[in-house]
């Protein structure tokens, strides 16, 4: 019983019909969950949604729980311990606290309960196949990702200290050169912030045409990932 639990809650096979509907089912209480969140004002309906909803969860938890083992190479009670600690059961638990404890209303304040309510969006990476293929992709690439994360990081850290040197009575402080650096990179460009003398806004023009190179290399790394994955299955 266990194992066959396990072959439906984790894609056993393509042909595995009821695996299907069960992550069909998951992926239509994930987005009716989602719901309530895009409202400020809660009624009833959106209440019993959530309380549904949250059921189905922590019977969903309870399944993968009890099936620790047959996803883990270790043996005896180790994997049952250790679920727990894994990324997807940290977000589950993170994504049905905020329905099943009267601390949503001590932290109100802060809204801490609630935005962990948001953490059901990446519950679609566990049902979707097209979500896990980018997410192999992005495993596959992390050390081409993460060399062009640094070269941007590196890229606004330095553009953010050029242009603070020219204009710090523009700027104030640091961080909002950090900030203007940010949006320059990505071409959003909000206005709010901006180089006044000449020197500054050649600074600007430099900084726009770079970032759009800097943004476009993930696009390409991620793309070409992307079709190699598609070929290999």
């Amino acid at each position: 019983m266990r194992k066959r639990i396990y072959e439906i809650i984790e894609k056993a096979e393509d042909g595995d019909k009821i695996s299907k509907i069960y992550d069909a089912f998951m992926m239509i209480s994930i987005i009716l969950s989602i719901i309530p969140l895009c409202f400020v004002n809660q009624n009833n309906v959106f209440n019993i949604i959530d309380r549904i909803t949250v059921i189905i969860f922590i019977i969903d938890y309870i399944f993968r729980l009890i099936t620790a083992d047959y996803s883990s190479s270790k043996t005896g009670i180790t994997p049952f311990i250790l679920y727990p600690l894994r990324p997807m059961a940290i977000i589950d638990i993170l994504s049905i606290l905020p329905s099943v404890t009267n601390l949503n209303y001590a932290f109100r304040v802060f809204r801490v309960f609630r935005l962990f309510k948001t953490l059901r969006i990446f519950k679609f990476f566990r049902y979707s196949k097209n979500i896990q293929i980018i997410m192999n992709v992005l495993l596959k690439k992390k050390d081409a990702l993460a060399t062009v994360g640094m070269l941007a990081l590196s890229y606004i850290f330095i553009t953010a200290l050029i242009v603070f040197q020219i204009e710090p009575e523009t700027f104030g402080y640091f961080f909002r050169a950090i900030y203007w650096a940010t949006v320059s990179l990505t071409t959003v460009g909000y206005g709010d912030i901006y180089p006044t003398s000449d020197i500054g806004r050649i600074i600007s023009m430099i900084s726009s045409f770079l970032g759009i190179a800097v943004v476009a290399l993930p696009s390409g790394i991620i793309i070409s990932g992307y079709q190699d994955e598609i070929e290999n299955n």
